[in-house]
């Protein structure tokens, strides 16, 4: 072979890989395109002040949850505004600005069919009786509720807890007439704590806030209730998409440890 011959060959090589040399960088960047293209970062996730509209037994867990996701998602505030289910559900069907909502029930979701997007169960929850602490009155379980001289108060029957309520005594033929009742199950925890009532049916969680003030008496599994509660967002929200990434982070392994970390049971 010419030693010409060799000297056109090698510099036809060389061109061929100056060549070759943009396109690979080019076929990166557009394979590192498709790779990225998966789930949001907490960094793609628009800033936002959300508003969260949520059942009153979420109160101290749901403070813990969004002070954990304004750090992981910097500029954006989340504000909780806490009632009971059936409360929230009036202020939704009246247009009160807000961005997402969560129950303490199924049921009251699913009358909001038309305001809300397809809802997550983010957790679960079980009735304990509580009652003052150190259980004065010796209340081992729910038929002792239905002592004529005990003042017992339970949430109204409009409010999911009052529902449940109502469901686990009347499985039980246990008839209690309360001294009042109330509008959502921290007004029941509040009225045991003040020594205002003997006994009263709440979530296991919201007893666990107060256990210098109030004692948590179980109840079987079998004569139990199990509450659920839905996340949605808001079809008028006007920050649709963060409002998204907040109700989609609630079932996350770091938003659920801080709900287990609660006493919240798995959804």
């Amino acid at each position: 072979m010419s030693r010409a011959l060799t000297r056109r060959r090698a510099a036809a090589a060389i061109v061929t890989a100056a060549l070759l040399v943009p396109l690979a960088a080019c076929n990166g960047k557009d394979e590192g395109k498709k790779d990225g293209g998966g789930a949001k970062s907490a960094g793609d996730v628009p800033k936002a002040q959300l508003t969260v509209l949520a059942a009153s037994s979420l109160t101290d867990v749901f403070a813990k949850a969004g002070a954990a996701y304004e750090k992981e998602h910097p500029g954006t505030k989340v504000k909780f505004s806490f009632a009971g289910s059936q409360e929230l559900a009036a202020q939704v069907k009246e247009g009160a600005p807000a961005d997402a909502l969560v129950t303490a029930d199924t049921k009251t979701m699913d009358g909001l069919k038309v305001d809300v997007g397809t809802p997550t169960v983010i957790a679960k929850n079980r009735l304990v009786i509580a009652t003052g602490e150190g259980n004065p009155k010796k209340i081992h379980g729910l038929k002792d509720l239905a002592g004529s001289k005990l003042k017992v108060v339970l949430a109204a029957p409009a409010v999911p807890v009052g529902r449940y309520s109502k469901q686990v005594l009347d499985a039980q033929d246990v008839d209690v007439k309360p001294v009042s009742q109330e509008p959502n199950v921290r007004a029941v925890l509040s009225k045991v704590e003040m020594g205002e009532a003997d006994a009263g049916l709440v979530y296991k969680t919201d007893a666990d806030t107060a256990p210098d003030k109030v004692d948590a008496i179980d109840i079987p599994d079998g004569q139990n209730a199990v509450a659920s509660y839905p996340a949605a967002t808001l079809k008028a929200s006007e920050n649709a998409e963060a409002a998204a990434a907040f109700v989609k982070w609630l079932s996350t392994p770091e938003a659920q440890q801080i709900l287990r970390k609660a006493g919240f049971q798995k959804p």
